[in-house]
């Protein structure tokens, strides 16, 4: 049997109504984000904040999410390895790393990331989902002190947090944000000269379509529907050029399948529907 994988991320919905009901969550979002250039959706931030209370149920609308948090944390750590992260201690093999988790929504990619070690900051343009995220760490004492929660956008953030970082995750939010150039430009500027960037996403094929949108949203319902738009999908080319273009050298394209029956996701060479990219700043010229 074939198997795809199918991810959640955000939604295509347009409309006044939602972005009316947004401007009453943007909360601390400075207005200049939202006037000038900005790689905010609001009508994504709309949709995936009503999913807030359903964030980390494991069965619920979010379970393919939830199944792909095994191999994105592999692919963090593996690739950190890989650029000489050398581990002191192999229960925490992240310890000492400063992780930025950009379009981190109600947290599922940043815990494990702080139990194995990083002291990691999340970023979200929902108060809602910053919320859901702090409440969901709280509950495991653990992780006092590795986690910092940050309502924001990434263009707001990158100012104040120039080169802070070791290490940038953006998983499952490049296919929904307004500009891919500037956000890719503030993420990096975020971190240090030999630091890396994790990408996880759809490809923009027919074959991402058929699967990400016409099979996952409205024939098995795997997430909700209208999460998805696939005129923002993007494919490695395109993602390669942009991170080329502000500094960062690409280091491994894989693919990621996903098989529902198990709900499990897996690495594959095929990158036609889902792929993984992890590339790495370049180190200022002595």
């Amino acid at each position: 049997m074939k198997v795809v994988k199918l991810l959640s991320a955000r939604s295509i919905a347009t409309g006044p109504k939602f972005q009316n009901r947004l401007s009453e969550q943007t909360g601390q979002l400075t207005k200049s984000s939202l006037d000038r250039k900005s790689t905010i959706d609001l009508v994504s931030v709309t949709h995936h904040s009503k999913l807030c209370d359903k964030w980390w149920d494991v069965n619920g609308e979010l379970r393919v999410l939830h199944s792909l948090n095994p191999l994105r944390v592999q692919f963090v750590r593996d690739g950190l390895a890989n650029t000489g992260v050398q581990a002191e201690n192999p229960c925490y093999p992240l310890e000492g790393i400063k992780v930025l988790d950009v379009g981190c929504g109600g947290g599922l990619f940043s815990e494990p990331l702080a139990r194995i070690g990083a002291d990691v900051t999340g970023i979200d343009a929902s108060s809602e989902l910053i919320a859901t995220a702090k409440e969901h760490a709280s509950q495991d004492s653990n992780l006092d002190g590795k986690l910092n929660y940050v309502q924001t956008a990434i263009e707001d953030f990158s100012v104040n947090n120039r080169e802070a970082f070791n290490a940038v995750v953006a998983s499952e939010i490049i296919e929904h944000v307004n500009d891919k150039d500037l956000f890719f430009k503030s993420c990096i500027d975020t971190l240090k000269p030999g630091g890396s960037i994790f990408v996880t996403t759809f490809n923009k094929t027919l074959n991402s379509w058929i699967a990400g949108i016409i099979a996952a949203e409205h024939i098995f319902k795997l997430i909700p529907k209208g999460t998805h738009d696939w005129n923002k999908f993007i494919t490695p080319a395109e993602m390669q050029s942009l991170l080329e273009k502000h500094g960062c050298k690409t280091q491994l394209i894989h693919g990621i399948g996903y098989n529902p029956l198990k709900n499990e996701c897996f690495w594959m060479n095929s990158t036609q529907i889902n792929y993984g990219l992890h590339a790495v700043k370049r180190k200022e010229q002595k």
